[in-house]
């Protein structure tokens, strides 16, 4: 890579950092402007569009990073969970790390996946759509593996990401004490939608009727 190619990417990587930073819970990517930004990030405003054509652009390449890493988190976890052996317990708090580690890029994702947007909201969407699918064929594998059956896996999935993705909501501003008691609170509610797709598949039934 050149020197002038590398030194574009680090000026891409300082502007999506400057976002971040300026993010909080009582400040959204909506209230940003392109100036504090750039101004952040050590560069003049109208070299901001030598890197993106609009501050929603930024916005769209954060939403995909934070995307992206979440689901490479979860692979990660994966080789816990063959090692350890508890998918729940394991999934919950490498979740936890997740959040720990990527406060704001969570609460680009959960303010937005909501918001006025539509590029966000299709975006986000699109981000939750490709975890569920992940989790569904891991649910999938592991129902194969215990020979325990779920009666949708899919459904199992989008109740699961979506019952954490809004706790992890409540664990983003919560003390090390009041996380730790929602780590537990998570694995049990996530165990009971577990255990009660496992209950409907025994008794042959579907859980839509």
């Amino acid at each position: 890579m050149s020197s002038r190619a590398e030194q574009k990417l680090k000026t891409r990587r300082a502007l999506m950092d400057a976002a971040l930073a300026q993010l909080s819970a009582d400040r959204g990517f909506g209230s940003l402007s392109l100036r504090e930004v750039a101004r952040e990030a050590g560069i003049a405003p109208t070299s901001f569009y030598r890197h993106f054509a609009e501050l929603d652009e930024l916005g769209l390449a954060l939403v995909d990073e934070g995307g992206v890493a979440l689901r490479q988190l979860m692979r990660h976890a994966r080789k816990r969970i063959a090692r350890d052996g508890s998918a729940i317990s394991t999934s919950v708090e490498t979740f936890m790390e997740y959040l720990g580690n990527n406060a704001n890029l969570f609460r680009l994702m959960l303010r937005e996946r909501t918001g006025v947007s539509k590029p966000f909201r299709t975006a986000i969407r699109a981000e939750i759509d490709h975890f569920v699918t992940e989790l569904a064929d891991d649910l999938r594998r592991f129902a194969d593996e215990q020979n325990r059956p779920l009666s949708d896996a899919r459904l199992v999935a989008e109740a699961m990401v979506t019952l954490v993705f809004n706790q992890g909501a409540e664990a983003l501003d919560a003390t090390p004490k009041e996380r730790e008691e929602l780590k537990v609170k998570i694995k049990t509610e996530l165990r009971m939608i577990l255990v009660g797709s496992q209950a409907l598949a025994a008794h042959g039934k579907s859980p839509k009727t």
